[in-house]
């Protein structure tokens, strides 16, 4: 009898199982090593008056307010008794389907392809307004260093424009020889899907990426395409972390860092993703990143009306996936629980988040989201989580009889699939549970096996791995 290791190195289902990768990694973070659990989503907020779609975190001097944004308003969430305050302009807004957040110092900014461009100065607003008589109706909002950068303009009227504010005025848009403000009409790439900033802009177009760098006067701001045949198919995949932007394209999942565009889910996930995802409702995705863990996210609804995410690490670029009930994810800070507002939560036996969480405090970052009408934050209970090897087995029939789940502060529950040949379906047995010496007695004979691992314990930390007993089985 042979012993084998099986360590969870990495899942890349465009592979086929018979290579050493995983088929299944659910519910769970990719780590260096294994992987790490995935908590689940917990409500944050009460309730909205209406389904929201987007959240912000503005942050300034030691204020944190939290927003999100409906169809037809813009809310504020209230730490003292948790609810969502109506912090709409005057009269509100119709027809948004999505709001775009930016920050200016102590301005929030809000972008929504219908009205003007929406502001709220922190510690002083009480309900949004138009930021400037001048300022534009805009798809898209960021910070390009001192500047205030809109685009996607006008609605459908000029989908290829980006303007921008003077600098350090976030409330000047008028061009002439006193502001800096100015325009740029991009006439090859298409409409606009996505624009990020920093110390430089990266204008994403549904056939190119367009560089924006500021180089003072005349001009200001010069344009160059990095890319003349890669886009963004999709706006709402569009994130970014440090100087790096991620995002999807025609055919799979890229990040740039405005110079170099690399392909990162190339043979690996790209071809499951669109198998998996709805082509109409791929408006629906939401993208962030969760500085914390080091990974970006995505939710989209797949072909059976699931949303799903699909999770990237970009230190160690490995990926995963969930399955959730989240209609939005977003990065936000937490506006911080006064007593009052955690009595709301529950009592000690009731609370999902542990009293030491970072939930509680002010200012700190949060992997959130929203579902329905509520604010969610990812700081529940571990989500169950499933990870399946490819096919192992040697050149000959063999009989699995033990199982030993390397799982650092837990065991595993264990099922197996065996098959003589590669058509055969994989079909998983019942799973068993480990025993008080994390052993998994089973039999089970064929020429490929896989197994399916489900951590215990509510308290694991990262599974790593399994140890099998294997054996060559004689044939007549």
């Amino acid at each position: 009898m042979a012993n084998q290791r099986i360590t969870f190195t990495e899942w890349t289902p465009d592979q086929p199982g018979i290579v050493e990768n995983l088929s299944v990694a659910k519910n769970c973070i990719p780590a260096a090593v294994g992987f790490i659990p995935l908590p689940s989503a917990v409500d944050y907020s009460a309730a909205a008056s209406e389904n929201l779609n987007s959240v912000f975190a503005g942050r300034f001097s030691s204020t944190t307010t939290l927003f999100a944004g409906g169809a037809t308003k813009l809310f504020r969430f209230d730490s003292s008794d948790l609810s969502m305050d109506d912090v709409s302009k005057s009269g509100g807004y119709t027809g948004v389907t999505k709001w775009n957040f930016a920050q200016f110092g102590d301005t929030v900014i809000a972008a929504n392809n219908v009205n003007k461009l929406q502001a709220w100065t922190l510690g002083s607003s009480t309900a949004f307004a138009d930021l400037a008589v001048a300022a534009p109706v805009a798809k898209y909002v960021t910070v390009v260093r001192d500047f205030v950068v809109a685009a996607s303009l006008d609605g459908a009227t000029n989908p290829n424009k980006v303007q921008w504010s003077d600098i350090n005025d976030e409330t000047d848009w008028t061009s002439g020889n006193a502001s800096q403000s100015d325009f740029q009409i991009i006439p090859d790439g298409g409409n606009i899907t996505g624009i990020t900033g920093g110390e430089f802009g990266l204008v994403l177009m549904e056939r190119a990426i367009v560089r924006m760098t500021y180089i003072g006067s005349p001009f200001f701001f010069q344009f160059d395409t990095i890319s003349k045949s890669l886009g963004c198919v999709e706006g709402n995949s569009v994130t970014k972390y440090g100087n790096v932007t991620y995002f999807l394209g025609d055919d799979g999942f890229y990040s740039c860092d405005g110079t170099n565009i690399v392909p990162i889910g190339n043979e690996k996930v790209d071809r499951w993703f669109f198998g998996q995802a709805n082509p109409s409702e791929l408006d629906t995705m939401s993208a962030t990143v969760d500085p914390i863990r080091k990974i970006v996210v995505w939710n989209f609804l797949d072909n059976f009306g699931q949303r799903k995410l699909i999770i990237y690490n970009w230190q160690v670029q490995k990926w995963s996936y969930a399955e959730t009930s989240v209609d939005v994810v977003a990065y936000a800070a937490t506006a911080g629980i006064t007593l009052e507002g955690l009595d709301t939560y529950g009592n000690m036996d009731t609370l999902t988040t542990s009293l030491d969480d970072a939930l509680w405090a002010g200012g700190k970052l949060l992997f959130a989201g929203a579902t329905d009408t509520k604010i969610v934050t990812f700081t529940g209970a571990n989500m169950t989580a499933e990870i399946a090897t490819g096919d192992v087995g040697s050149e000959g029939t063999s009989v699995v009889t033990l199982v030993r789940p390397i799982v650092d502060n837990g065991s595993a529950n264990v099922a197996i699939s065996s098959r003589r040949l590669l058509n055969e379906n994989v079909d998983y047995g019942s799973y068993s549970a480990a025993s008080s010496e994390n052993r998994v007695a089973l039999r089970s004979g064929g020429k490929y096996h896989r197994f399916s691992v489900v951590p215990t314990g509510s308290q694991w930390s990262n599974a790593i791995g399994i140890d099998i007993e294997i054996t060559g089985q004689g044939v007549r």
